[in-house]
């Protein structure tokens, strides 16, 4: 059975694997620009991990993929162009999601994850190039919302889940 537990400085090398990886899935299919060839730099997993930032997907020691998650106000989507956001309630964010194909599911059980922690108001963003993380998105229920920019100019297209609180 999956499970998410926080990196630890310990995983510090199975973490820069698992970004290696997905580089590769990434250029394999159709977005070798994205994350080019270093990123995510060390020194970004590191500062994730020592704020807790960090998390792991494991299944029977094995571990499937790694993210970053957080409840926090993303500087990065207080602006966002040909679209509006499914709402302006607190959210959780989501980024540098590797689940590199080891096993099926491991990105969607990974953003499963998440909407269980941020009461169900999840934001995300990615390349125009990545096919496949738009697919999972798209399939696990994520609405297009518009397109923001990076601090350093690169355009992403933000996805949003905002479930209606279930009483």
């Amino acid at each position: 059975m999956m499970e998410i537990r926080k990196t630890t400085m310990a995983d510090l090398g199975r973490a820069m694997e698992l970004y290696a990886m997905a580089r590769q899935f990434m250029k394999d299919h159709g977005n070798p620009t994205q994350w080019g060839d270093n990123h995510p730099p060390k020194e970004q997993i590191i500062d994730d991990i020592q704020r807790g930032r960090s998390y792991l997907c494991v299944e029977d020691g094995q571990v499937l993929g790694i993210f970053y998650f957080s409840v926090e106000q993303e500087p990065n989507y207080a602006s966002i162009y040909e679209g509006a956001w499914a709402n302006e309630e607190p959210y959780g964010v989501m980024h540098r999601v590797a689940a590199p194909g080891i096993r099926k599911g491991t990105a969607s059980f990974c953003v499963g994850w998440c909407l269980e922690q941020c009461g169900h108001n999840l934001r995300i963003d990615t390349h125009r190039d990545n096919i496949p993380m738009q697919k999972m998105l798209e399939k696990n229920g994520f609405q297009y919302c518009g397109i923001i920019y990076l601090e350093n100019g690169d355009e992403r297209l933000a996805f949003q889940r905002a479930d209606m609180p279930k009483g």
